[in-house]
């Protein structure tokens, strides 16, 4: 897939088809004196996994409460499905919603809920499946990432990259276009992490969609990756495919996808 880079932005633009699934364009977000994104531009490749990667406080997470509509710009345009999502009715905004999946740091698992009802929440909320059809569905995401043994255990009953993936499986329940993950490698271990990422890739490749996963782990960028993106000082420095990433000669993109201490970011 050929990329055009915008030269101001260094951000790649998919020549062969201008609409995406999720576009920010001018992206400015502040609270009080502080400036989180100051001008994010980013074109998500279509059907692809593109890891967004930078400093933390730089609007990582900023950009995905923009992208789902829990936060309106200061200034700036959110595109999903070519639709400014700022200017269409409330109504339209929560459905549009239910396109997305999302995975928070910890699953954001109802405590008092064994692992199938978790899973089983956005069927009962907001479809009218028949119990039994959600029943057959719940079981096939939870077979899929690994946890069929453990329908009936309690969150707290199991382990922290267990929770991941029946956040996971609670994220593809309603057969999202679009998945966000933010940063579900957080509090796990390389192993754990590692298998994680199995499940994501191999997900992907069952379902497709475009996902966005959020993360400071370089080894998680290079497993999962299609696409990298880099956020700096609330703006995207570079986005390509990841092979070029880290092959990158540009000084910031560099250091930080090597982990180097020698380099423009520092300890400010």
């Amino acid at each position: 897939m050929t990329l055009e880079i915008n030269p101001a932005t260094n951000v790649g633009t998919d020549v062969a088809e201008r609409v995406h699934s999720m576009e920010v364009r001018d992206v400015h977000k502040s609270f009080g004196p502080f400036d989180i994104l100051t001008g994010l531009n980013l074109n998500f490749v279509d059907d692809a996994i593109t890891t967004i990667l930078g400093p933390s406080g730089t609007g990582k997470s900023v950009l995905i409460k923009h992208l789902v509509g829990l936060l309106e710009p200061d200034q700036g345009e959110v595109l999903i499905f070519g639709e400014d999502i700022w200017r269409i009715s409330k109504k339209e905004r929560y459905d549009l919603r239910k396109r997305f999946g999302v995975l928070f740091q910890d699953g954001a698992l109802f405590g008092s809920m064994n692992i199938f009802d978790n899973v089983a929440f956005p069927l009962r909320k907001h479809t009218d499946t028949p119990e039994d059809e959600i029943g057959d569905i719940v079981m096939e995401r939870l077979v899929e990432v690994g946890l069929e043994e453990a329908a009936a255990k309690l969150p707290s009953e199991i382990s922290g990259g267990m929770r991941k993936r029946a956040g996971f499986a609670r994220a593809l329940i309603l057969g999202p276009d679009i998945v966000l993950f933010d940063e579900p490698d957080s509090g796990l271990d390389p192993v754990r992490t590692s298998l994680l990422n199995d499940v994501i890739l191999d997900m992907h490749e069952r379902h497709k969609g475009t996902y966005m996963v959020v993360t400071h782990d370089i080894r998680t960028a290079r497993k999962v990756s299609d696409y990298v993106g880099v956020i700096w000082k609330g703006k995207a420095v570079h986005y390509s495919a990841a092979e070029e990433a880290f092959d990158s000669s540009d000084p910031f993109v560099r250091q930080f996808l090597s982990g180097d201490s020698a380099g423009p970011l520092g300890m400010d």
